[in-house]
């Protein structure tokens, strides 16, 4: 029989310890966030339909995003174990230069639009945590303003070729002059991909109010408070608006765009230059053969090609043909930092997160995005230390296993 007895005040205060409330209800939302995945229960609930959907969704019938996600889930890792991991180091090198983490901020078009601190967020989180920020053509800051927030910090620049190639080329220059180091020349997009979703919230830039929106802002009146009251949107690239996002990629995006016009852009940027949107390996070598510093292993999110190739699938094959000669960097579908793992030890030279910073920059902010910079941080050097590796470099090919699940069919 267990012996029982009344409890008594100085036990139960010893033993118990009540939590002071935070009346921060921003700060208290983003701590309960454990996972990309909570912050982007937290983005949904916060953010209006057509503006979520906007960043959450992806082309067509959204297959190509789901396998990118899938083929992650489906890595198999292989601890080493009794190694000494008390401190792990989760220095990256890329294009000539370090990064505090193995990951940095992909380019993410009309961001001020999910939430109002933009890229400004992003870039500010970024000189925070020590990653390259990337600011995209279709971005919702200028380029002098995003190296004001990150003036001391790694800058990329996205480019797209416009129709009018007079406003890429200034977009070059004006890059060029703020000091950004390193021009991803994006290849995947000659056409906008059929983004569904947009089409069927109405989503248009600028928003329009219909009855659904009027109906949608109700429960999220701080939203268009942030919305209504802080500066007009301005695009550094776009002269003409009034369409879904898709509807303007057409009117902008030349589908004739070709090697000449990268040979122009490469002869007009003094530093690195990497190409975007590489979706197989006779494209990566042919690429690699053009003396190119980097490949960007991507499908753009799964928002052009629907049932493109996976990014991370292609990984080994490109990094065994000519990872030796350009940085392989990959994006799409991470959302958890052992993705991040997974793909430097099969050869990238670093990753780009996208989703996964607006989902953060959409629940809170500017600390939002911090808040996923931190979560994908603790997941990285945890996963490290449990597959026993002290640094990047000693991750390899042996530490993960890609389980196979789309098996192509033997051609006859």
């Amino acid at each position: 029989m267990v012996q029982r007895q009344f409890p008594r005040p100085v036990e139960v205060f010893e033993n118990v310890r009540f939590k002071r409330p935070d009346l921060n209800g921003r700060r208290r939302r983003l701590a309960a966030a454990l996972t990309v995945e909570d912050l982007r229960a937290i983005a949904e609930r916060r953010t209006p339909r057509a503006a979520f959907d906007y960043t959450d969704g992806s082309a067509e019938a959204e297959i190509s995003i789901a396998r990118a996600r899938q083929a992650f889930e489906d890595v198999e890792f292989h601890p080493e174990v009794l190694r000494d991991v008390a401190h792990v180091d989760t220095t990256a090198t890329v294009f000539g230069a370090s990064s505090a983490l193995p990951f940095g901020i992909a380019p993410t078009g009309f961001t001020r639009l999910m939430q109002t601190e933009g890229e400004t967020a992003g870039a500010g989180a970024a000189a925070a945590a020590g990653i390259p920020f990337t600011l995209s053509t279709l971005g919702t800051t200028s380029i002098e303003d995003v190296r004001a927030a990150n003036p001391e910090g790694r800058n990329w620049f996205q480019l797209y070729v416009m129709r009018q190639r007079e406003i890429s080329y200034g977009l070059v220059e004006r890059a060029a002059a703020a000091g950004y180091e390193t021009l991803f020349f994006t290849v995947d997009t000659p056409v906008a991909g059929a983004r569904l979703r947009d089409r069927r919230n109405g989503f248009s830039i600028p928003p329009r109010l219909t009855v659904g929106t009027v109906l949608d802002a109700a429960s999220r009146p701080w939203w268009w408070f942030d919305f209504l009251t802080t500066p007009k949107l301005e695009f550094a690239s776009l002269s003409a608006t009034g369409g879904t996002v898709g509807d303007l990629l057409d009117l902008a995006m030349d589908p004739t765009i070709s090697y000449e016009d990268l040979e122009l852009i490469r002869g007009m940027w003094p530093g690195k230059i990497a190409i975007k949107g590489v979706q197989g390996l006779a494209d990566a070598k042919r690429f690699a053969d053009l003396g190119v510093d980097g490949l960007v292993l991507s499908n753009h999110g799964g928002r052009q090609l629907d049932r493109a190739p996976v990014p991370f699938h292609l990984l080994p094959e490109v990094v065994r043909e000519v990872g030796a000669d350009v940085d392989v960097i990959v994006d799409t579908g991470i959302m958890n930092g052992a993705d991040v793992v997974a793909s430097i030890a099969l050869g990238a030279k670093f990753t780009l997160i996208g989703r996964a910073y607006l989902y953060g920059l959409m629940a809170g902010g500017r600390a939002g995005v911090d808040r996923t910079i931190q979560i994908l941080t603790e997941q990285v050097v945890r996963t490290m230390k449990l597959l026993g590796a002290h640094s990047l470099d000693e991750l390899s090919p042996r530490h993960v296993t890609q389980l196979e699940r789309l098996v192509p069919r033997a051609r006859s």
